[in-house]
């Protein structure tokens, strides 16, 4: 089957994006829901729920992937939740639950490309009290949602690591495909890292769009709350 694109020279080419432009940043602006909504980081409003409910962990396992974590003080925390308050890049921001009005979560838009529409979601430490919940879900659309619809980025990434399993069945649930492994990719918490691979692209969006609003619904949810289809389904 031929190319699609060539050039005057017969060598196939990648698709054209004539009238292409640099997108804009990730701002720190609210993005709102049904379940919950996403605010700007800020230690002094979220950091004591976000603190009472990662504390409800019996284990500091969920802090084993991440770059930082898990903080053997209040003070440590703390700092941990200033250092990425002021950050541009990565763009934190806690989920807040809007029943309790307590944050019980975060993550962050991160590794920023806007010349090439490129970004990157990460740092998500959602506590047990977002695990597993409609609202964990809501997060993660409201980001996806503000990437390609309001910014218009061409790919949304996911990384982890590669031994990560929940992690890479969180990306695999949420419809991100994966790419594959590039490994020894990073070094921390004094270990090697292979990192896998996920993305979304813009052309994939519509559809994943369509899914996560059918799941969101309200008639997706018996009286207990519990759902009546998976999002995989919906797909």
């Amino acid at each position: 089957m031929p190319p699609a694109w060539t050039n005057p020279y017969g060598q196939p080419i990648g698709m054209p994006l004539p009238g292409w432009r640099a997108r804009q940043r990730p701002n720190a602006i609210t993005l709102r829901g049904r379940f919950c909504r996403l605010e700007p980081l800020d230690p002094a409003v979220h950091g004591p729920t976000l603190a009472k409910a990662y504390a409800l962990a019996v284990e500091p396992r969920d802090w084993t992937y991440m770059a930082s974590g898990p903080f053997d003080s209040d003070a440590a925390f703390y700092q941990y939740l200033s250092t990425a308050a002021r950050s541009d890049d990565p763009r934190h921001y806690a989920v807040v639950d809007l029943q309790s009005g307590q944050a019980t979560g975060t993550l962050a838009l991160m590794r920023q490309d806007p010349a090439n529409g490129v970004i990157e979601v990460g740092h998500v430490m959602f506590s047990p009290l977002l695990q597993r919940t409609p609202a964990a879900t809501e997060a993660q659309f409201l980001l996806m949602h503000y990437v390609f619809d309001v910014l218009g980025y061409r790919r949304y990434e996911w990384k982890c690591d590669s031994l990560n399993a929940g992690s890479r069945k969180a990306a695999e649930r949420l419809g991100f495909q994966f790419e594959g492994i590039f490994r020894q990719a990073l070094v921390y918490k004094g270990r090697n890292r292979d990192t896998a691979w996920f993305s979304v692209i813009d052309s994939e969006w519509p559809k994943l769009d369509e899914a996560f609003s059918a799941w969101l619904a309200a008639d997706n949810f018996d009286e207990a709350g519990t759902q009546r289809r998976p999002l995989t389904a919906m797909r």
